[in-house]
C-alpha cells in the first residue's frame, strides 16, 4: 500500500508515524518542507511538491488546518489524482464545504471521504482514539480495515459526506467551552483565595461529566418536569457566583451570559422547571414545559 500525506504538522506526523510502524510507504508533503523532511529518518519519503507525493498512490491522507487549506491544495493537483486513488481527509472542516467538496470530487469520478478525530498527535501515532467517518457506506466499509488501524474505535454517522464534520465540530464546541467554564471556577477560587490548582483539584473527586450525558439529553428533548434542580435555585446559585466575585474586584466571563438565559427562563414562567430548560434550543422543541 502506497500512501501520500499531504500534512506533516503535529497530527500528521503522529498519523505518518502510525503508518510507518505498519509498515505503509508513505510520501509526505508539507508546506512547510522541514515538517516532511525531519520524517525521513523514520522512513517517509519528504517532497517538494504536493503532486510529486500523490504521484502512484493508492490513498491519500489529508491533515490541513481548515477548508480553505484542503481545497487549495487538493484542487492544485486535481490532475494528478487518479480515479483509482481514494481521498481521506481527517481535516476539521465546516460541513458545508465538506458537503461541497465531495460533491466536487465525485462529479470528478473521484472517491472522498471525510474522516476527522478526536485524538492528540500522540494518540495518532499510537492508534489510540475515536474517528469519525461519514458517506456512502460501501466506500466506508471497504476503508475501514485500514481505518482501524488509525483509531480504537471508528464512529460510522450515516451517508451524508458533511455529517461527520459536523459531529466533529459538536465534540469540539464541548470540549472549548467546558474550558471556559473551567476558566470562571479560577477566577472565582482566585477571588475567594483559595489556589486555582487546588480548586481545579476537586475534579479529581467530583466528575461533573458523569452527569453530562443526562443533561444533554434534557437540552435536547425534556422532560423538565419534575425538576431536580430549578431554574430559580440555579439562578439564585450563579448569582452568588457573580457576587462573591465581585466583591474581590473580579469578573466572570461566561456566568453573567449563564445568568441572562436563567432571567430569560424566569421571565417566560420557568422558574419551577428543571435547569435543563433554560438552555433548550428551540424553546419549542421537545420536552414538556
Amino acid at each position: 500500500m502506497k500512501i501520500a500525506f499531504l500534512g506533516a504538522g503535529m497530527m500528521g506526523a503522529g498519523f505518518i508515524r502510525r503508518m510507518l510502524k505498519n509498515g505503509y510507504k508513505v510520501r509526505v508533503w508539507n508546506r512547510s518542507p522541514e515538517k516532511a523532511e525531519v520524517l525521513e529518518a523514520e522512513g517517509a519519503v519528504a517532497c517538494g511538491e504536493a503532486a510529486s507525493a500523490v504521484e502512484g498512490a493508492d490513498r491519500i491522507h489529508v491533515m490541513l488546518s481548515d477548508d480553505g487549506a484542503v481545497d487549495q491544495v487538493l484542487e492544485s493537483i486535481r490532475e494528478c489524482i487518479s480515479a483509482a486513488t481514494w481521498i481521506i481527509d481527517h481535516t476539521t472542516t465546516a460541513p458545508s464545504p465538506t458537503a461541497e467538496r465531495a460533491a466536487r470530487w465525485a462529479s470528478r469520478g473521484r472517491i472522498y471521504l471525510h474522516a476527522p478525530v478526536f485524538m492528540s498527535p500522540k494518540n495518532a501515532e499510537e492508534g489510540i482514539g475515536f474517528m469519525l467517518i461519514s458517506g456512502d457506506p460501501a466506500r466506508i466499509e471497504t476503508a475501514m480495515p485500514e481505518l482501524e488501524k488509525m483509531a480504537s474505535k471508528v464512529i460510522r454517522l450515516g451517508d451524508k459526506p458533511e455529517t461527520a464534520a459536523a459531529y466533529k465540530l459538536f465534540g469540539n464546541l464541548m470540549l472549548i467551552g467546558i474550558q471556559g467554564v473551567i476558566a470562571d471556577v479560577v477566577r472565582l477560587a482566585h477571588a475567594v483565595g483559595v489556589k486555582p490548582a487546588d480548586a481545579a483539584a476537586l475534579f479529581t473527586q467530583f466528575n461533573p461529566g458523569e452527569t453530562l450525558p443526562a443533561r444533554a439529553a434534557k437540552i435536547a428533548g425534556g422532560p423538565y418536569e419534575p425538576a431536580s434542580f430549578a431554574v430559580s435555585m440555579a439562578r439564585k446559585d450563579v448569582r452568588l457566583m457573580i457576587e462573591e466575585t465581585a466583591r474581590h474586584g473580579e469578573e466572570l466571563e461566561l456566568m453573567p451570559l449563564i445568568a441572562g438565559l436563567y432571567d430569560q427562563a424566569i421571565a417566560r414562567g420557568e422558574g419551577s422547571l428543571d435547569t435543563t430548560a433554560a438552555f433548550r434550543f428551540p424553546l419549542a422543541s421537545g420536552g414538556a414545559v
